[in-house]
């Protein structure tokens, strides 16, 4: 009976053993991925942010917009830096960032306005995904 209790023990455990062994550890998870498809610059946005009239060249007093169609899932933040170019200087004009929380295609809107006028020269944007460079759009205002 010694016996039979002993090979039953040792049947179980070898089972648990082999169960356990047997199981594949899980694949590991795919990172989400969020990618910036367009940047578009332009006087107007609809309700779906997308730009509406786009443009290259804007009056002193315009709005000037940024549309940023992203793709993919996850989390990443997306930057918009204007700046003002002048000769071989150039000056930030407006910094700012949006954090998203992607579940598939989107448009995020940045803008920028100066009700007393901007400068008249040249200007762009650079969208930046996760503190990466993703897009740069110029343009002029006259």
């Amino acid at each position: 009976m010694k016996n039979a209790l002993y090979a039953t023990g040792l049947a179980v455990l070898l089972a648990l053993t082999m169960s356990a062994c047997s199981k594949k550890p899980a694949p590991p998870a795919t990172p989400a991925v969020v990618t910036v498809k367009a940047v578009t610059v332009g006087k107007a946005i609809g309700a779906d942010k997308r730009v509406t009239a786009p443009a290259s060249s804007f009056a002193r007093t315009d709005t000037i917009y940024a549309a940023v169609e992203t793709d993919g899932s996850g989390t990443a933040t997306l930057k918009a830096k204007w700046t003002y170019h002048k000769s071989d200087k150039v000056a930030v004009v407006n910094e700012n960032s949006q954090t998203l929380a992607a579940t598939g295609p989107a448009v995020t809107e940045f803008h920028i306005s100066k009700p007393d006028g901007w400068p008249t020269g040249d200007y762009q944007v650079e969208v930046l995904l996760n503190d990466a460079s993703a897009g740069v759009q110029k343009f002029a205002v006259q």
